[in-house]
């Protein structure tokens, strides 16, 4: 046993205490340097590197994770024992291509989460979002949840901007970069609202669910059910799911109708159908149109473009229209159809060889009968004629020759019969001089001789469509070729006078001559055409001598008017032709008609290379064209004087035929054309009869006779037309917005000012065109034929976003409309609504459309439109 003294005892006790202090002073040194380090330093990591960059700043680098976090606010604070992170204030944390922003983040390293939240108001609502940003990309939420490892997330109320527009979803959840899902979300292109200018869309398409898949060159939304809202108003254009293509290239997609009513077939969906693109150059559309009452209508549509080379498309009309009762008398049951092709080449794909189409085969009835009601609000309907026509030209480098091959048809709905061209052949010789000078300045009527040739090869038949590329219609098709060379040449002569002398050849061949005859048995004159090459060659010359006078009448000083000036254009000329009728030629032959008179006839009448002359011509010809000005004083032009035009032209022509030997005089022709007060446009024409006209008692139809100076009208024609706008009515009171109404406000980036009692003020541009026209055909009738007709084309802008336009056509002399539009059209901020209506006529009919002005959905709800000139055709 070892007894200690009590010195020996006192020491070790202090000994041992200082140890103790020492080392409970060391832990807690220790601790201190541990609740400084971050919490991303766990107990299982072996390896820790920290560094402190900022004040504010923390990075920290683990093994479990592929690269540094950083993290910066405000306000910092760690929780140990729970192994969390709390940031608050301007709160920001990175990793990798991902960034977060918020007021309030915390990150749980346990779980690898990041919790982020926007800034809240007093009423703890969110009033400014977090915001995420990866790859450039940027996402608003009000929560957001992050998992660092597995990179997916869930996020409330997000916000995506995506090409044109933005979705904003209540839920959605991100499965990978590539990939997100969304519950209720709407999607909208309104500018506003993207902009933020607005917190409510216009319009949007709302989905109960949406899958968004995002690559590099292409992303694409996927929906289920989906609604329109137009002012948070739900509207019935609802589709079973909807595929949004965010992309510069075209996509596939179904295509939203047009609705109305049309009186003779019922209410209606107007093109309902489908878009497909078909490689780099091809689309196609396929449409339907559907009617209550049981028509129905089909059109297919290929469009086409290679830039810089060829445009064009492909395009049919095929359907039933049924019109009534099924039963009863007024049940009408038709099929129509169209088939179009349009092809344009690019001018500068080859100068030398060029190629067009413009082919419009229908139904002799389709304007008629169509349900297709495009045609009626573009006045198709109205059509007498289809033309359709193909050509190509071949142009050379070295040679001064065009060679032109064309094919044509022509349909005509009055008669039901058709002309064909097919094919047609022509090649023209480049104008030259036949004389050319050595000096290079031509002078004197040798060295102006100018040539023109060409040869021209043509088949052509009429028929009807029953006989269209059959047998009957093969027999009667005519084949003629056909040369023509034109001399001209001119000289000037005392100065003053102009000298113009012209010689024109013809020669002609063609597979078809004529006989006619007179059958007693069926008292009428019959006509048969004989297979058999004929051919003629004609001839025919000109002269005419030209000069200008010039009058002028000044007014004394002080006047309103200071000058009128009179300039006339009198023209003399004399033309010949042989007469080829003669029987020694072969080109004409006699018949003896119903009273046993022997009559003249060409066996090229009827035919395609025309007829040589049938009589003698030593016409003298007699023209004068007047022009009439007058110079006026006027303070609104820079140089104190304006000119009015009187008459832009005032011609007079007739001719006097030595050789005739009866009715020398031609036709008196007057024609005129000038424009009063700046905008009345006037046009008109008169033709009078120089022979007096007797009409036998009861007979209508009357005898030209040789009473020279009993003139009478035969012809009258006058168009009018003055177009008004808001504009002319200004004058000196133009109003200055700016100056008369200072409070000034902006809507919708435009400009609106008020007045004292807080009306807007703006101004309302309007257009109105009147059109009238009288035409008056007498000819050797004893009444005549009248038509009369007043037109009104207008437009106006009720309000900056209201816009009014329609027309109005009254038949004065039937007293009917004959024509009639209303349109109304409303431009909201993202689209646009349009209502046409035509109250009378055949089609009377209406018609509602919405526009999206987006790119991304134009080909969804507008009605019509060239889809291949569109990058992406949605739905």
């Amino acid at each position: 046993m070892l007894i200690l003294s009590p010195n020996t005892e006192i020491t070790a006790l202090v000994k041992t205490g200082f140890k103790n202090i020492l080392l409970f002073l060391i832990f807690l040194i220790f601790n201190n340097i541990l609740a400084h380090l971050s919490a991303q330093n766990l107990p299982e990591n072996k390896g820790v590197n920290t560094t402190v960059q900022k004040k504010d700043t923390v990075v920290v680098k683990k093994e479990s994770l592929e690269a540094v976090v950083e993290t910066k606010a405000d306000n910092i604070r760690n929780d140990i024992p729970k192994k969390m992170t709390f940031l608050k204030k301007k709160a920001q944390v990175k990793y990798q291509d991902m960034q977060i922003d918020a007021d309030y983040i915390s990150i749980d390293w346990d779980k690898s989460l990041i919790f982020a939240r926007g800034e809240l108001d007093s009423l703890g609502r969110i009033k400014t979002p977090a915001i995420a940003t990866q790859a450039g990309k940027k996402y608003e939420y009000d929560e957001f949840t992050y998992n660092i490892k597995t990179k997916q997330a869930i996020a409330l109320n997000a916000r995506t901007e995506e090409s044109e527009g933005v979705i904003v979803a209540e839920k959605t959840k991100k499965y990978n970069d590539s990939v997100f899902f969304m519950r209720r979300g709407m999607y909208t292109t309104d500018e506003y609202f993207i902009k933020k200018k607005d917190t409510t869309a216009d319009y949007y398409l709302l989905a109960p669910n949406i899958k968004l898949i995002k690559g590099e060159k292409k992303s694409q939304v996927i929906t289920g059910p989906i609604q329109m809202y137009i002012e948070q108003v739900p509207t019935p254009l609802i589709m079973p799911f909807a595929i949004l293509p965010f992309s510069d290239k075209r996509s596939a997609g179904i295509l939203i109708p047009s609705f109305g009513e049309r009186e003779d077939v019922g209410f209606y969906l107007n093109g309902l159908g489908y878009y497909q693109p078909i490689g780099e150059h091809f689309d196609l559309k396929l449409l339907t149109d559907i009617y209550t009452k049981g028509s129905w209508n089909v059109r297919p549509e290929v469009n086409y473009r290679k830039s810089y080379r060829y445009s064009g498309n492909f395009s049919a009309d095929v359907g039933t229209t049924v019109r009534g009762i099924k039963g009863l008398s007024d049940y009408q049951k038709s099929g129509t159809y169209r088939i179009a092709w349009r092809h344009q080449q690019d001018t500068k794909a080859n100068p030398f060889l060029t190629f067009s189409a413009s082919v419009d085969v229908v139904s002799q009835k389709f304007y008629n009968n169509t349900v297709n009601n495009n045609y009626a609000f573009n006045q198709h309907n109205l059509n007498a004629q289809q033309n359709s026509s193909v050509s190509m030209t071949k142009r050379f480098l070295t040679l001064p020759v065009t060679i032109t091959g064309s094919m044509s048809y022509s349909q005509n709905f009055s008669t039901g019969l058709s002309d064909l061209k097919l094919p047609v052949m022509n090649v023209a010789i480049n104008q030259f001089y036949l004389f050319k000078p050595k000096t290079g300045v031509r002078q004197g009527l040798l060295e102006n001789i100018t040539v023109n040739t060409g040869l021209n090869f043509n088949n052509y038949v009429q028929t009807d469509a029953g006989e269209l590329f059959k047998q009957p219609m093969w027999d009667k098709l005519q084949t003629g070729l056909k040369n023509n060379i034109s001399l001209g040449t001119n000289t000037t002569l005392a100065k003053y006078f102009t000298f113009s002398i012209s010689a024109n050849i013809d020669n002609a061949l063609t597979t078809k001559t004529l006989t006619r005859f007179y059958n007693p048995l069926d008292n009428k004159v019959e006509d048969v055409l004989n297979k058999k090459i004929a051919g003629y060659s004609s001839f025919s010359t000109s002269a005419s001598l030209q000069t200008v006078l010039y009058g002028m009448l000044n007014f004394k000083k002080g006047s309103t008017i200071q000058a009128i000036r009179h300039m006339v254009t009198p023209q003399i000329g004399f033309s010949y032709a042989p007469d080829f009728s003669a029987a020694s030629f072969g080109y004409y032959k006699n018949y003896y008609n119903d009273r046993g008179e022997m009559t003249q006839y060409s066996i090229f009448d009827r035919g395609i290379v025309g007829s040589p002359s049938s009589h003698l011509v030593q016409a003298m010809t007699i023209s004068i064209g007047n022009n009439l000005e007058m110079k006026v004083n006027s303070k609104k032009d820079s140089t104190g004087v304006k000119k009015l035009k009187i008459f832009e032209t005032l011609n007079f022509n007739t001719s006097y035929n030595f050789a005739a030997p009866s009715h020398k005089w031609s036709m008196f022709q007057f024609s005129g054309q000038t424009t009063l007060f700046e905008k009345l446009n006037i046009n008109s024409s008169l033709t009078l009869e120089p022979y007096q006209i007797l009409f036998a008692p009861g007979e209508n139809t009357g005898i030209r006779t040789e009473n020279f100076g009993h003139f009478s009208v035969q012809g009258f024609n006058a168009q009018l037309s003055y177009p008004l706008s808001s504009e002319l009515f200004k004058g000196k009171e133009k109003t200055d917005l700016a100056k008369k109404y200072p409070t000034k406000g902006e809507i919708r980036n435009e400009n609106y000012y008020f007045d004292d009692d807080h009306y807007s003020r703006f101004e309302q541009p309007w257009t109105l065109n009147v059109n009238a026209q009288y035409s008056y055909t007498k000819s050797l009738t004893r009444f005549g034929n009248k038509m009369a007709s007043v037109g009104l084309d207008g437009n106006i802008k009720l309000t900056p976003y209201w816009n009014l336009n329609g027309n109005l056509y009254y038949d004065v002399v039937t007293k009917e409309i004959a024509n009639t539009r209303i349109g109304i059209s409303r431009d909201q901020r993202s689209f646009t609504i349009n209502f046409n209506w035509i109250p009378f006529g055949q089609y009377k009919v209406y018609d509602f459309f919405i526009g999206i002005k987006a790119n991304i959905l134009r080909d969804a709800l507008k009605y019509k439109d060239n889809s291949i000139t569109q990058p992406n055709a949605p739905f």
